[in-house]
């Protein structure tokens, strides 16, 4: 595992603190890690929304669509 120092104003590595203790983080490295992965997660989701936004229309997403879906899931369970 690689290290990384940073550095902090007072005021924030107080707030960092006073998460560790809230959250039961055990360590600031868990803390930390835990936000990076957090924003790993959102820009994946963001990544994902973006790709969906500009790839074509699936159809329209209506009463019939769903009640297809349900059909299919019933199905499938039945097996």
């Amino acid at each position: 595992m690689s290290t990384m120092n940073i550095s902090l104003p007072e005021g924030l590595k107080s707030f960092v603190d006073e998460q560790i203790a809230r959250r039961g983080y055990g360590t600031i490295s868990e803390y930390v890690r835990g936000l990076i992965r957090k924003d790993q997660e959102r820009a994946q989701l963001r990544n994902l929304l973006l790709d969906g936004g500009s790839s074509p229309s699936g159809g329209v997403a209506d009463a019939a669509y769903f009640e297809a879906l349900r059909s299919r899931i019933r199905h499938h369970a039945d097996k």
